[in-house]
């Protein structure tokens, strides 16, 4: 398997020119939760304005420039095996793979004295799309907020201009009893939690520290949307929700806040030209309540960026395991940015214990989101599918009777059920 692996790569790591494309999004006509496909004519469109653009969202170009962030922590370790999938995967659909591997976060700073190096953001922005590991680390914990590997993140999502976060949260047959709540409230969850990532209260001004009246230090930060930020992640939204459950439920609290305020205002007035999608809104508390309470009662959600950043790791461990869920951030045009939602895991960093499943389908939504390349997406979740069918397990998610492994030999068996042919209907 290896020596298949390297023969390829070597082949694949001829210089070409690649020529950057933009094409509409056209994403879901595949349940990214389910992996199961919808009615092939079900496409995502969206008035100029407002269209959802990826760089090489065609099925015509078969050589891709792929820059690779494995980033801190556990982040080399899975980025490793997603670049093995991607590569035997690509062998057999026929793609050619570019790939270059930059710093970001605490590695970059080690080596760079900043987050996100100008060089790194200058391949991220030509490259036909962007896989991350992870940053962060304890290291890097207490220095000034400039130089955080979490800045360097903010700073790349800012770059590549992505305003729109998909975080699915579904619960694999094969793991419902790997989440801690009971069997009849975890099974069946399918949900996509859609978090505004580029505004509100993570890059709202002003912001700082100063000194109040009575002469106290203070900290403080603003919570602020403009009308065509809300606009386009509503309207993302609604297409999405549109394309599974035709339910969206939009989380706020306005009840308190005026940018929440705000924010429902927009979306209300947005409703009006989906009549077909069932709106409901429901406060943050709530929401957070609701997703542990009855997680089935979801379909689509779509909130602010701080609130989605909180509900979405939420959601994910309702799953069993964070280290099973990838995400995907898109904008209107130019590379989109795919990663899992965990974080770098500082404590078993080096160990091979990590779970890899959440960047390899992070790696899927790369194909499918970024590259329109459906086959060799179908082929790796079919790959994961297949794998846990056999019983392999990281330990996140090992249970009595399943087989526990590291991230490395999960990788191999990831590989093995890539190179078979596995039979739809098996899954």
């Amino acid at each position: 398997m290896r020596s298949k692996l390297k023969s390829f790569e070597e082949n694949n790591s001829c210089s070409f020119q690649t020529t950057k494309m933009a094409a509409s999004l056209q994403f879901l006509n595949l349940n990214p939760l389910t992996l199961k496909p919808f009615h092939q004519s079900s496409t995502l469109t969206f008035s100029k304005s407002n269209s959802i653009r990826c760089s090489a969202a065609t099925t015509s170009k078969r050589s891709y420039t792929i820059t690779l962030l494995p980033g801190d922590g556990i982040g080399p370790e899975v980025i490793s095996v997603a670049k093995d999938v991607l590569l035997l995967s690509g062998s057999i659909e026929g793609i050619k793979y570019e790939f270059h591997e930059k710093l970001l976060g605490g590695a970059a700073l080690d080596a760079t004295g900043v987050p996100l190096p100008d060089e790194t953001l200058s391949v991220a922005k030509e490259s036909d799309a962007v896989l991350l590991g992870a940053i962060g680390g304890y290291k890097w914990d207490k220095n000034e907020k400039h130089l955080k590997p979490e800045t360097g993140l903010l700073q790349l999502r800012a770059g590549l201009k992505v305003f729109a976060n998909l975080r699915p949260a579904t619960v694999f047959p094969q793991l419902v009893d790997a989440s801690t709540l009971k069997r009849e409230v975890a099974e069946g969850v399918d949900l996509m939690v859609i978090r505004e990532l580029t505004g509100g209260i993570y890059f709202g001004k002003p912001r700082g520290f100063g000194t109040n009246e009575n002469g106290e230090e203070t900290g403080y930060n603003t919570e602020i949307y403009a009308a065509h930020e809300i606009d386009r992640i509503a309207r993302f939204a609604f297409e999405v929700a549109r394309k599974r459950g035709r339910k969206l439920c939009s989380v706020d609290k306005a009840n308190v806040l005026e940018a929440s305020m705000f924010w429902r205002k927009r979306v209300l007035a947005l409703a009006q030209e989906y009549p077909d999608i069932e709106l409901s809104h429901m406060y943050v508390d709530n929401a957070a309540m609701q997703l542990i309470r009855n997680p089935k009662q979801f379909d689509t959600i779509v909130t602010n960026n701080i609130f989605g950043d909180i509900l979405s790791d939420e959601a994910s461990m309702i799953t069993g395991s964070i280290g099973m869920l990838p995400s995907a951030s898109l904008g209107d045009s130019g590379p989109g940015l795919f990663e899992p939602i965990h974080g770098s895991a500082p404590d078993i960093a080096g160990q091979d214990k990590a779970n890899p499943f959440a960047t390899v389908l992070s790696a899927a939504m790369l194909l499918r989101y970024g590259l329109g390349e459906e086959k060799a997406a179908e082929r790796i979740e079919k790959a994961v599918l297949d794998t846990l069918n056999r019983g392999f397990r990281t330990a996140d998610i090992y249970s009595s009777g399943t087989k526990l492994v590291g991230c490395k030999q999960l990788g191999e068996e990831i590989l093995k059920s890539v190179e078979s042919h596995v039979p739809a209907g098996a899954l």
